[in-house]
């Protein structure tokens, strides 16, 4: 008889630990995953889509399982064991009820030891660590078991949603996954720390949280290098820019930067030119061209670009005047990192790391980029860029003057006028500290 109720024992605490399994696994199982596995037919996904579509309902019957297995155990276990070790106490002399209490206690302790160590943690842990596996595998059995148990199961479950109806909480009915910002952020980066994903993949999906949180002044082209041909040239004058700069798309200007009408595409100017058919003069290739203010989301600068088909913007500032041009390149780039074609190569890397804890940064980047890549923490409330902090900080541009700050030397390389267009960041260390000195020194 205690043989019996030992392989009955045995066998219990296996089905307890094929629900405690299939408890998590259903649990933790993604619905994205799932929806996936059911696109690719694979076997037992239809089951698993199931099961999670009715998490309350067959959580309820993992219950059941669970509860009704484990009172099994309890019933059975402890006198078995606690009966099979009561006669080698005897042999010590020990009085009876000695005997039948330290059998009870031994045979309760080795019984719940296995069922949690057998029946709980091992399945648990197997569970989340091949969640996928095991929700494939189990979800038909637990099909099968739901529906075997219906009446009792729709018992309990009614009794848990009045009760959990009191506290004005609805039934998990699913498992919806959905994550805030920071979270999907701590998703990815586990992912990358894994394996997952690579360094790659994980810069373009940083930069697309990091894209809606941009504005237009932060990725235009500033004015200052706004390249333009005016309406009131000459066909000679104009040509000299697109001969010069070698560009497709030139902001149509007025009188200054600060009355830009429109733009002109040079393929459909070549195009007449190649085929003998120009327009008088450059009023006739003129279109329309979007303007935004300079706190203008990107992503809405895109949808009006997209809506209007123009593949550049003007950037308006507080006074009605151009503070610069978005065009989608820029945009693109937000996400993708610099794009650079054949015509690119005077273009300055908006950061190049040239040795150990030294880059060139320029100027145009942005104060943001800055502190993520070196680590610092530049105020970047009244400015945006780094070439500009650093002009506030100096007050002037000139090449070869230099600022410490956070625990960074950055010297000025290359200006354009009052423009700092290039800089070098060196993270001071007691290697490099006396030959900055020395530099310093000799500047002055």
């Amino acid at each position: 008889m205690d043989i019996f109720s030992l392989i009955m024992v045995v066998i219990l605490i296996l089905i307890s630990s094929f629900f405690v399994a299939t408890e998590f696994a259903i649990v933790r199982v993604r619905k994205s995953r799932v929806d996936e596995l059911v696109a690719q037919g694979k076997p037992g996904a239809k089951a698993v889509e199931k099961v999670t579509g009715n998490l309350d309902g067959y959580l309820a019957a993992c219950q059941l399982g669970i509860t009704v297995t484990s009172l099994g155990i309890g019933w059975l276990g402890e006198p078995a064991v606690a009966h099979l070790i009561q006669p080698l106490f005897a042999l010590l002399g020990l009085s009876e009820a000695i005997v039948s209490t330290v059998s009870v206690i031994i045979g309760f302790g080795i019984i719940t030891f296995m069922h949690v160590v057998i029946g709980e943690l091992a399945p648990k842990s197997f569970s989340i660590q091949k969640t996928e596996a095991v929700s494939l595998l189990v979800s038909p059995l637990l099909i099968i078991f739901n529906k075997i148990m219906y009446p009792f199961i729709w018992a309990l479950n009614g009794a848990s949603r009045f009760l959990v109806g009191l506290f004005g909480l609805p039934p998990a009915t699913e498992n919806g996954e959905v994550y805030s910002e920071e979270e999907v952020r701590t998703i990815l980066s586990s992912s990358y720390q894994s394996g997952e994903i690579n360094a790659s993949e994980m810069g373009y999906l940083k930069n697309v949280f990091d894209f809606d949180e941009r504005v237009a002044k932060e990725v235009m082209v500033p004015r200052t290098e706004i390249a333009c041909i005016y309406n009131d040239n000459t066909y000679e004058e104009n040509l000299d820019v697109l001969k010069k700069e070698k560009y497709t798309r030139y902001p149509v200007a007025e009188e200054d930067k600060d009355q830009i009408i429109g733009v002109i595409n040079t393929k459909e100017f070549f195009n007449d030119f190649l085929n003998e058919t120009p327009k008088e003069d450059f009023k006739g290739y003129i279109k329309p061209i979007v303007h935004v203010a300079e706190n203008t989301p990107v992503h809405e600068v895109l949808t009006k670009m997209q809506k209007e088909h123009s593949y550049m913007a003007i950037v308006v500032d507080e006074y009605g005047g151009t503070a610069g041009l978005v065009t989608v390149e820029d945009i693109i780039e937000e996400i993708f990192g610099e794009i650079q074609d054949e015509l690119d190569i005077d273009e300055i890397p908006m950061m190049q790391r040239t040795g150990e804890d030294t880059y060139l940064l320029n100027g145009r980047l942005l104060i943001s980029d800055t502190n993520e890549l070196l680590g610092t923490e530049i105020d970047d409330d009244e400015l945006d860029t780094i070439g500009g902090w650093i002009f506030n900080q100096l007050g002037e541009a000139k090449p070869g003057l230099s600022i410490e700050y956070d625990n960074y030397h950055f010297t000025v390389k290359k200006v354009d006028r009052y423009q700092i267009k290039l800089i070098e960041a060196k993270k001071i260390n007691k290697d490099n500290e006396a030959n900055y000195s020395d530099d310093q020194t000799k500047n002055e």
